[in-house]
């Protein structure tokens, strides 16, 4: 048959597996039977319309080509888990994002996870009359699979006739400043700074910022700079190299090298493009994404891992309403955590306190520039605290035709699609007037071309008795969502595995965290954060261990065993050299049998590294008695040496001289250098007896009243200065006992910018601000920790020795400004 006759087929087979009319065994109580009939009428009546508008279009074999490979997925997932846990665990290979995640006909072949009918979620996004071009379908994978089904789609439609989709990064203010200033030779450490503390992100207003930076207003009026800033205007936005799309590939009936031209990619076997996505859609391909989410490979791990202990859970069949899984998301807990792990969404979950997947997808939604820009984000805060005071509170609505628009969001503008709505219910639009709106406002667009918008958009309100003045301020908040945002089909996906995430750290927080670890990058925090949060959840961090230790982390009584792999200098090709040995012959007995049966790539440093991180800690000397008789064993030299006496089996009582044990000092300095986290200690935990006695820690922070004005200090974990926030920057910093969210208004920002941007421990003075659970610092003053001298007598090494050691190599920060 035709494809718009096999989709048929297809969809309506899955349909009736999906949405049965007789949902259980017989007995099934009425209203079930009644639910189940209403939720089978209307994904019908959705599967009609869908299909009505895929033959319309003639998109009938763009969706079996997409579901062609979701098969192929699933065979290569099945390869890749074969009988292990995952296949077991009810994970499907990979899951829908974006808009396609409206579609039923999507949910139904297998692209989306999500049931449309039960999040009602809206299509006109997706699919409408309208519709210009080929909807995008994007697909998230774990890594490991996305991997071998990229190969596998090469495989199946050709090499000949597939590649991978290209873009061009362009010069931006920190690439422009580092090349041009590399070329015309200017001093490295001035090029740097520029880089960093500049706040433009478009390298075009560097000449007006370039004198306000610190000890640049004279060198800014120099020739040399003056011809700097020229260059460096001129390149702005000119295309830097070529790179890979993150995840679009395309496919064509014919070789792409009669129609586009092609270059090797930079990974064996693969064919790059050389035109980016919207060049590729112009010219009619058919262009598919298939992306890595780090979450995915993080929730397949955490499975097999269970699965070592004991039954595997049915990711597919948990409970969605656990109210303990939402009482810690409610409470902040969310460090770690998919998609709700930021501080500002840490913050806003404390007062939004979402108790099911729908106000969860909101909760993911909001903290983004479209509802910020737009003016929605205070409102729905402070309606959802008067509806937990007061369910029967009112929801007040600009006009009454947006209430069904909105009442889910009550009365504010949260999702992308909610645009398409408003529109449509407020001014007549149909969904294509609608989506061509959406899509002028989404580009650069010229004042003539949103005028005419809104005279149409004004002429549609008028005529359904809409006042001008609310005409107006609904167009405003439409036009502010032009900023970054997401549809709610999106939001609802991304909701379902973030609680995932959340139930599996609840339930299973061991294997959790260490299959956290096993993946990043990923997300918010660095691996010192993540770990103090593990122990916060009562998981200690093992050192690694070359007779317990695997490549990776491993779960060990639980508890996280960092793995070999870890350690600056191994990596995981030497790390499974050595943990293979150990598994065909036992575990290392001594350090000369630890040298004389590990290979001669594993070079003298990387030895010496997992010494003073306590690798070797098992083999009965200290750390000071190894590192000196590895000395004596392999030479002055950077390498591996052959020693006879290694083969002998010299008697290591003869070699032993005694050294004073590593001090936790000397301990966390090694294990931030070569580690890049600590695994026991805090920082502060060893200077806090020596810092101000009137420094607070963030504990006590609590229990003092509202506006009391503190000082305190911590090491930086996150900053952050979006452009929607007027010019403040948002620090969020660390002591022994937690986090501390410090807001840093401009004034203060501009003159304290050297030290806010680029130390890595801060001294604030400030006024407490607690509103309910949330508790912020506003900065009055802001210094690094590390001038002049304590403010105490106490006997005791200098704090800001270690502090000053620990800054060559500090505790990693992440930075979003």
């Amino acid at each position: 048959g035709s494809a718009i006759e096999v989709l048929t087929t297809v969809t309506r087979q899955a349909l009736d597996q999906r949405y049965p009319e007789d949902p259980g065994p017989s007995g099934a109580r009425p209203e079930q039977l009644r639910s189940a009939r209403r939720r089978r009428r209307e994904a019908l009546e959705r599967l009609e319309e869908e299909l009505r508008l895929v033959e319309h279009h003639g998109l009938a074999g763009f969706f079996l080509v997409y579901r062609d490979i979701m098969e192929m997925a699933r065979e290569v997932a099945r390869r890749i888990r074969g009988d292990s846990a995952r296949s077991r665990a009810g994970l499907p290979p990979g899951r829908g994002r974006g808009s396609s995640v409206s579609s039923i006909i999507c949910y139904l072949i297998g692209l989306s996870h999500v049931d449309p009918v039960e999040a009602n979620l809206f299509l006109g996004r997706f699919l409408n009359d309208a519709l210009r071009s080929v909807p995008d379908i994007d697909l998230d994978f774990p890594r490991e699979i996305r991997e071998a089904l990229i190969l596998e789609i090469y495989e199946h439609y050709g090499r000949d006739h597939t590649g991978l989709v290209a873009i061009f990064p362009t010069y931006r203010l920190r690439s422009a400043v580092r090349e041009v200033g590399k070329a015309m030779e200017l001093p490295a450490g001035d090029l740097e700074k520029v880089a960093k503390l500049a706040d433009r992100r478009s390298a075009t207003g560097l000449r007006e910022e370039l004198p306000t930076l610190p000890g640049f207003a004279e060198k800014a009026a120099s020739p040399s700079w003056q011809l700097f800033l020229d260059r460096v205007e001129e390149i702005a936005g000119l295309p830097r190299h070529i790179s890979q799309h993150v995840g679009g590939m395309i496919i064509s009936s014919r070789p792409l090298v009669e129609m586009v031209p092609i270059e090797p990619a930079a990974m064996e076997g693969r064919a790059l493009c050389q035109w980016d996505k919207d060049s590729c859609e112009d010219a009619g391909f058919i262009k598919i994404d298939i992306l890595a989410l780090g979450m995915l490979s993080l929730v397949e791990e955490a499975v097999e891992l269970i699965a070592e202990r004991g039954p595997v859970p049915d990711l597919s069949r948990i409970d969605l309403n656990d109210p303990v899984v939402y009482d810690r998301i409610c409470a902040g807990d969310t460090v770690g955590l998919f998609q709700v792990e930021s501080r500002a969404q840490i913050q806003m979950v404390r007062r939004t306190r979402p108790r099911t997947i729908a106000e969860l997808a909101v909760q993911v939604a909001i903290v983004r520039p479209g509802p910020i820009v737009g003016g929605a984000v205070n409102p729905y805060v402070r309606r959802r605290e008067a509806q937990r005071a007061d369910p029967d509170a009112p929801i007040p609505y600009a006009h009454p035709l947006l209430e069904d628009a909105l009442r889910e969001t009550l009365g504010v503008i949260i999702f992308q699609d909610q645009v398409l709505q408003v529109c449509r219910d407020l001014a007549g639009f149909t969904a294509g007037q609608a989506e061509e709106l959406r899509r002028a406002m989404s580009r650069k667009r010229s004042h003539e071309g949103m005028r005419v918008h809104w005279e149409a958009f004004l002429a549609g309100c008028r005529a359904r008795g809409v006042p001008d003045p609310t005409a107006r301020e609904v167009f405003r908040q439409v036009v502010a969502f032009s900023e970054f945002g997401f549809p709610k089909s999106h939001s609802a996906a991304f909701a379902v595995l973030a609680y995932q995430s959340a139930w599996l750290r609840h339930y299973f927080p061991t294997e959790y965290y260490v299959a956290l670890f096993n993946n990043q990058p990923m997300g918010f925090y660095s691996l010192d954060v993540l770990g103090r949060d593990a122990k916060r959840n009562g998981i200690r961090i093992l050192l690694p261990d070359v007779n317990r230790s695997r490549v990776r982390c491993v779960p060990e009584d639980g508890d996280l065993r960092v793995g070999l792999g870890f350690v600056r200098g191994w990596g995981e090709a030497i790390a499974e050299r050595v943990v293979g040995e150990r598994d065909a012959h036992g575990p290392f007995r001594s350090l000369t049998d630890f040298l004389r049966r590990t290979p001669a790539a594993l070079r003298r440093p990387a030895i010496e590294n997992l010494i003073w991180v306590g690798g070797l800690d098992g083999l009965g000397l200290t750390r000071r008695e190894l590192l000196w008789q590895v000395g004596l064993w392999l030479g002055p030299d950077k390498g591996r040496v052959d020693d006879p006496q290694l083969t002998l089996g010299l008697s290591e009582p003869h070699l032993r001289r005694t050294f004073e044990p590593l001090d936790d000092r000397g301990q966390l300095v090694a294990e931030y250098r070569l580690l890049t986290f600590a695994t026991a200690l805090h920082p502060f935990t060893l200077v806090r007896d020596q810092l101000p006695s009137d420094l607070r820690r963030s504990g006590e922070l609590g229990e003092l009243p509202d506006r009391s004005v503190v000082r305190l200090a911590g090491v930086v974990t996150a900053r952050q200065r979006p452009q929607t926030a007027k010019g403040y920057l948002f620090v969020l910093m660390e002591d022994e006992d937690g986090h501390i969210n410090v807001i840093v208004k401009p004034d203060l920002y501009e003159k304290t910018r050297s030290v806010v941007r680029m130390e890595p421990f801060l001294q604030v003075r400030g006024r407490l601000q607690k509103d309910g659970d949330t508790l912020n610092i506003i900065a009055f003053e802001i210094e690094a920790l590390r001038t002049g001298a304590p403010e105490s007598n106490k006997e005791g090494p200098d704090p800001f020795q270690l502090l000053g050691t620990l800054r060559e190599t500090p505790p990693g920060a992440k930075n979003f400004c």
